[in-house]
């Protein structure tokens, strides 16, 4: 199964600066395309409901980037993998769990915010828990870092993004 996986840009420092290791989502929670997803949209292809679970990943990224406390720029990051998932519809439509390690083989891609985003993203992360709770603020905030595209990356590329930033 595609699975989405919230990061940050530490977790693919981790992750690079150990070659070849796996990839540790954090509590196994990631996204994907699952039968609740494909039910709660009365139109749309695959491609398009995974991209549903990509932006779903990547608002987890920013509760994420809440608790990180690197030196990095503030950017969402969802690493793409190929992956046995069990689906959890009791947390929400797109919500799946995957094993606490997933090989760096199965990785597909990894999304990351450009440069131009980051101002939007700092909003959007001091304002995710009020637009959680319905703060019209917070979720237009959510509403102006969705606006930004993320840049995909194959995983041979992770090393010269980092060194870029």
């Amino acid at each position: 199964m595609r699975v989405y996986l919230p990061a940050t840009l530490a977790m693919i420092q981790t992750m690079v600066a150990e070659t070849g290791s796996p990839f540790t989502p954090v509590g196994g929670t990631g996204f994907a395309l699952t039968p609740a997803l494909r039910e709660a949209y009365t139109a749309g292809d695959d491609e398009e409901l995974e991209e549903v679970a990509l932006r779903e990943a990547a608002r987890a990224s920013l509760r994420l980037l809440a608790a990180d406390e690197s030196d990095l720029p503030v950017r969402r990051v969802v690493v793409v993998v190929d992956a046995d998932a069990t689906v959890r519809p009791d947390l929400d439509d797109a919500v799946v769990k995957v094993a606490p390690s997933i090989p760096h083989a199965d990785i597909v891609a990894v999304h990351v915010d450009g440069a131009d985003a980051e101002k939007a993203v700092a909003a959007a992360v001091e304002l995710i828990d009020a637009a959680d709770l319905g703060d019209e603020d917070g979720e237009l905030a959510i509403g102006d870092v969705e606006d930004h595209d993320l840049g995909w990356y194959a995983t041979q590329e992770l090393p010269f993004l980092l060194e870029l930033l």
